[in-house]
């Protein structure tokens, strides 16, 4: 079903239930909520950072707070694979609301998010497996191969996040003449 414009400029979506809410009435909802979650993520890997360069500590201890508690579970590939699909699944999800110049910037951290859960696939397939990469001691992706790994999360995350940020500034302000989302964040996203 192709979306259509009504005469007051909003994008009218499919009435899918579920779906059809997250991208109108729960939309703002929604965005917020996956914020939530995407900043929880960052404050992990700005945490493993510090542990690393202001605290002086190895990196296998630098686990972030999860981690202190955890740490079989921050060693764990399902926990890191989990984060990426459950980010690249928030940013699908709320898409089809996101419009005019908004799209452009979600659709490139959706794209660089789709590059980062593959990279996740990667080590989870290879710790399922048994068998690393290259020869590798540890499961390893493809760009961890130049960039050590604590620097490759925080670069990804960081080139996911601010697209996606500019994408929610300016999917709450539009431009004037812009289509309209079908939801409620106009003007409001900050609003919480």
């Amino acid at each position: 079903m192709a979306a259509s414009r009504s005469a007051l400029g909003k994008l009218q979506l499919p009435d899918i239930g579920v779906f059809n809410a997250l991208n109108s009435r729960w939309h703002k909802q929604a965005m917020l909520i996956f914020l939530a979650f995407v900043l929880l993520h960052w404050a992990e890997h700005l945490l493993q950072a510090g542990q690393v360069w202001l605290l002086d500590w190895p990196r296998p201890a630098a686990k972030g707070a999860l981690g202190l508690v955890f740490p079989w579970l921050v060693t764990s590939e399902v926990l890191h694979y989990g984060y990426a699909i459950a980010i690249l699944v928030g940013l699908l999800l709320c898409r089809p609301a996101v419009v005019g110049r908004a799209r452009i910037f979600w659709n490139v951290a959706l794209g660089i998010q789709f590059w980062h859960h593959f990279e996740h696939a990667l080590l989870l397939a290879q710790s399922i497996a048994g068998t690393n990469l290259f020869g590798s001691p540890v499961p390893v992706s493809i760009l961890q191969l130049v960039i050590p790994r604590v620097e490759l999360h925080l670069f990804y995350n960081g080139i996911v996040f601010v697209p996606m940020l500019v994408a929610m500034y300016y999917h709450a302000f539009p431009r004037k003449g812009e289509m309209r989302p079908s939801c409620n964040c106009h003007g409001q996203l900050a609003k919480a």
